[in-house]
């Protein structure tokens, strides 16, 4: 998960309670959310849509609070729903998205799991991680099994992305330029703006060396 800095301003669309998925609403949530899924961090525009982060339940007030409405791609949408109301506020500026939720990438393209898991106690943090479990693994129907293996290997391809840049800096043989070059991109592939973020980023969180080299670029 990634922090959000959301604009104080809502849009038209939402102080006139015409709609909550006017474009001038989208377009505001996906600079926002650095066009992505808040919960999968996936980026696909054709799957966009807007969320209602506490359930509306028909309560026209929270339909269009713009503090309420959270940028989600379809496949985390439909499993959230209202089954999961005591989420992670990632805009919350007073909290730390990032390290909640621990997240440890598929080790092959072909692995049927991987690892979410809260790093405290806290009910919030721990719905949290069970949602976004269930959004990496769940296969109780054709659907979800055939999209969450292609879920699984999109974000095995950021990581093995990642692991190329690594290879390179510890490879003996490589030139000094070519290593200064890795860790420019490793420490572009740490902003919150990348796709599955939260994979890249705890692979190197989980690896101290390498953190220290890194750290001041995980925003």
């Amino acid at each position: 998960m990634f922090n959000v800095e959301r604009p104080k301003l809502a849009p038209p669309s939402l102080i006139e309670k015409k709609s909550w998925t006017g474009s001038d609403v989208l377009h505001s949530l996906r600079q926002a959310f650095y066009d992505k899924c808040y919960i999968c961090e996936t980026k696909d525009p054709l799957s966009l849509n807007v969320e209602h982060f506490d359930a509306h339940m028909d309560d026209v007030d929270k339909m269009y609070d713009w503090n309420n409405l959270f940028l989600a791609c379809a496949r985390c949408n439909n499993i959230k729903r209202h089954l999961f109301n005591n989420l992670i506020n990632c805009t919350d500026a007073g909290l730390d998205a990032l390290r909640l939720i621990r997240h440890a990438p598929p080790v092959t393209p072909f692995a049927k799991t991987l690892t979410i898991e809260p790093t405290n106690v806290e009910a919030s943090t721990i719905e949290t991680a069970l949602l976004i479990k269930k959004v990496f693994t769940e296969d109780n129907t054709g659907n979800k099994d055939i999209t969450g293996t292609y879920l699984r290997k999109r974000v095995y391809k950021r990581y093995s992305l990642l692991l190329s840049f690594i290879n390179i800096y510890i490879d003996e043989d490589s030139l000094d330029s070519e290593k200064r070059d890795a860790i420019l991109r490793i420490e572009n592939l740490m902003k919150k703006s990348q796709e599955y973020s939260a994979f890249l980023r705890w692979a190197v969180i989980d690896s101290p060396e390498l953190f220290e080299v890194v750290k001041d670029s995980i925003d």
